[in-house]
């Protein structure tokens, strides 16, 4: 028996999430799917792992777009249409911000967050409230238009907050609610889980990430985010999906302009009319494609010409101790010397001291996360991959040594213990853990950075004019929507709906012939 068929309508390179929520949307319209997983496991940076018998998440902090059941968000709505049944859990609150002269913790609700603003910074809370809603407007046109694309004339009727403020950054537009610093300081630490200084963040994107994890509440699954990966996989085979792992894909063929299949490692050549490709652009287009011949120079210049976003470094542990005993009160604390995002984006490009930095206890959201009488603590930071990549094997047990005691440090002496005597397992990410386990180009789990050459907007404009080969689309933190694994899972459906687009403009030109 063969080991592949000899034709598939799509070829998905990468088991992770964006790679498999393309391949059950495609199979869902009956298409004959073939997913190539170059680990042994889906799931990518979607993973756990297990150390001492316990089992660990590995990177997911909070999931986006979920909302409660029976008023889902967005991707909460596509796993449940696609009958993948997630245990969700609510994370209790926003973040605790622990920032000079703040300590202060706020919680989800357009109207509760800016109260709780208020009462720390008083007499600001209708401003607060104002600027929120203003998120609000923005990240519900953006969830309209990313459906239904309008002409100029009706983005103005309908969505004149959205068009009023898209060619802003992030800093114009909250100086013009004129804020005390405080207040500022408050609305800015979500920062990092965009990656870009506020003088460079497109508005648009800083108000739907607010919109969402504030007006709607963030999600955890209860069994880590390996459940996600491994739901999705096990829902994709049921409706005919074949996922091969251990299949390292080296090539994506491509004949006058088209893809034709791809070739594994081991030599085998697979035919297909569409390839979904999880790899970067960077390496698609500089290593992948075959004849090179076929790359068109426009292609290097998009890639050469976009910002890799950030990395992450990561700290995780198991405490000898409950939450609650080692004095962590907060599911997320973010903390900081300073609010100053430009400058705390400047400083990720070194190799350190990182001066920001978030936690996250899975117990205060999951209380089974761990054995009874302890809790898992992660600290993480998001760097630059510049500064890492200077790093050669003979230095890497240092620096990252060196980095992480500097961070666990810093929070025990925030919490008043020391954690180094209660840590029971530990294990410190970098971004070569990453690039080596998921071959991430360069470590980048934020794919291209946002800023105002290269944003939501301005790739939703040049969509067409990057599709450099015919059949070939790509899915993953690197693409439209961004980073993030809840933008992960849209993006792999936007690159199913551009196959599934183009089969239907086919059929329909066939037919009227």
């Amino acid at each position: 028996m063969k080991y592949y068929k000899d034709h598939y309508d799509v070829i998905v390179i990468g088991g992770a999430l964006a790679g498999l929520s393309s391949a059950l949307m495609l199979a869902d319209k009956g298409l004959d799917v073939l997913v190539l997983e170059r680990h042994n496991l889906p799931g990518g940076v979607a993973t756990s792992f297990v150390r001492g018998g316990i089992e660990i998440e590995a990177t997911l902090h909070e999931m986006m777009s979920i909302g409660e059941k029976g008023n889902r968000l967005k991707v909460g709505k596509f796993f449940d249409d696609m009958g993948v049944d997630i245990d969700w859990m609510k994370v209790p609150e926003c973040y605790h911000a622990s920032l000079p002269g703040l300590e202060v913790t706020l919680h989800p609700g357009l109207r509760k967050f800016a109260g709780e603003i208020d009462a720390v910074v008083p007499g600001t809370f209708s401003k607060v409230l104002s600027l929120l809603q203003l998120c609000d407007r923005v990240y519900n046109s953006v969830n309209e238009l990313s459906i239904h694309p309008m002409s100029k004339p009706m983005m103005l009727l309908k969505h004149n907050d959205f068009v009023r403020t898209a060619g802003y950054t992030t800093k114009e537009i909250l100086d013009t609610f004129d804020l005390p610093q405080k207040a500022l300081d408050l609305l800015a630490p979500y920062w990092i889980y965009v990656g870009s200084g506020f003088s460079d963040l497109p508005f648009t994107i800083y108000a739907v990430l607010m919109a969402d994890y504030v007006g709607y509440g963030s999600y955890i699954p209860r069994k880590f985010s390996h459940e996600m990966s491994l739901k999705l996989a096990e829902r994709a085979e049921e409706m005919g999906v074949q996922i091969e792992y251990k299949q390292h894909v080296e090539k994506i063929l491509v004949k006058d302009g088209k893809v034709y299949g791809v070739r594994t490692a081991r030599g085998d050549e697979i035919h297909s009319d569409y390839v979904i490709s999880a790899a970067y652009p960077n390496k698609v287009y500089t290593s992948m494609i075959e004849p090179l011949s076929e790359v068109p120079e426009k292609a290097i210049k998009m890639v050469n010409g976009r910002r890799l976003g950030l990395s992450a470094f990561s700290v995780i542990m198991i405490l000898d101790r409950t939450a609650e005993e080692l004095g962590i009160k907060d599911y997320s604390i973010f903390r900081g010397k300073t609010m100053d995002t430009d400058a705390c984006y400047e400083e990720l490009k070194g190799l350190g001291p990182y001066n920001y930095a978030t936690c996250i206890c899975h117990n205060l959201a999951n209380p089974d996360a761990t054995p009874a009488g302890t809790c898992s603590f992660s600290i993480t930071t998001l760097p630059r991959a510049d500064g890492w990549k200077a790093v050669g094997p003979d230095r890497i047990y240092e620096v990252k040594h060196k980095v992480a005691k500097a961070l666990i440090d810093d929070m025990s002496e925030y919490l008043g213990v020391d954690l180094l005597d209660h840590i029971l397992e530990i294990v410190i990410e970098t971004p070569m853990t990453i690039s080596h386990y998921t071959g991430m180009w360069n470590g980048c789990i934020y794919g291209y950075a946002h800023t105002m050459e290269d944003h939501i907007i301005a790739r939703l404009q040049t969509e067409e004019e990057d599709r450099f080969i015919e059949g070939l689309e790509f899915a993953g933190a690197h693409q439209i929507s961004g980073d993030g694994m809840g933008p992960a899972v849209t993006n792999g459906r936007k690159a199913a709906k551009l196959v599934l687009d183009d089969i239907a403009k086919k059929r329909k030109g066939a037919s009227a012939k």
